[in-house]
């Protein structure tokens, strides 16, 4: 498969622009450079530095972290510019283009989501398909709908090569749990890395999400079931006549 290039275009209204050229091995969606993160990274984004208490990687095989590997550039870049400071940003993939004015928080937390997907993190990694098809500046209602679905054609797949399935969303629930660990942990590295909010709302920001699915999973997707109305009525066939 070939790579998956997608550019972040950020521009303030000084003129300062800041480009980021993400590109995500085609096969494995995974990033193939994090837009020059330094040869020598600094000591916040060790893996004993405010590691996960959800860990699963081997210190003796992982230096760092590799989500804070991620937000190294994007913490060096942003220093200095405040959460909710007014900005535009392009968004540029092979399919569209995006483009929107909005606040620091919600712009980087849009990027950070696609690259703590794509960044290595053992607990992101479940969001992978997410980040081959990613929606720039995603609603709420929006992420919950690609997010559930991703889970249930997983549950598809799994059920086609045989193994058990969850289609009560129970897997889904607990993968959010521990996004809602990496988070904070995330947010904690941050605080001893920059002096400004803009990379730490960002993540708080995807913390909204990940706090609020839960609550939805146990709702049983009530506010969004009236979109489903013509596949639960007696009219819909399963076979062709």
């Amino acid at each position: 498969m070939d790579n998956i290039h997608i550019k972040y275009i950020f521009s303030r209204d000084d003129g300062a622009r800041d480009i980021f050229n993400l590109c995500l091995d085609g096969n494995s969606i995974t990033l193939n450079n994090n837009d020059n993160t330094p040869d020598n990274p600094p000591d916040w984004a060790r893996l004993d530095f405010h590691r996960c208490p959800n860990c699963t990687l081997a210190p003796d095989r992982h230096t760092y972290c590799p989500s804070a590997l991620c937000m190294v550039p994007i913490v060096k870049r942003f220093e200095g510019l405040v959460s909710h400071d007014e900005l535009k940003v392009e968004i540029i993939t092979a399919e569209r283009k995006i483009s929107q004015h909005t606040t620091a928080q919600r712009a980087i937390g849009s990027m950070m989501g696609l690259v703590f997907a794509a960044g290595g993190c053992p607990h992101t990694a479940f969001f992978r398909p997410m980040a081959r098809f990613h929606l720039p500046l995603a609603s709420e209602d929006e992420t919950i709908f690609r997010a559930v679905s991703m889970y249930l054609l997983a549950q598809y797949f799994k059920r086609k090569q045989g193994d058990e399935t969850d289609f009560d969303l129970n897997g889904l629930a607990l993968i959010y749990k521990n996004i809602q660990v990496v988070n904070n942990t995330i947010a904690e590295r941050l605080r001893a890395a920059t002096e400004t909010d803009s990379s730490i709302n960002g993540v708080i920001f995807l913390d909204m999400y990940a706090k609020a699915m839960p609550y939805v999973i146990r709702d049983a997707l009530k506010e969004i079931r009236y979109l489903f109305e013509p596949y639960l009525g007696n009219d819909f066939k399963m076979t062709s006549d």
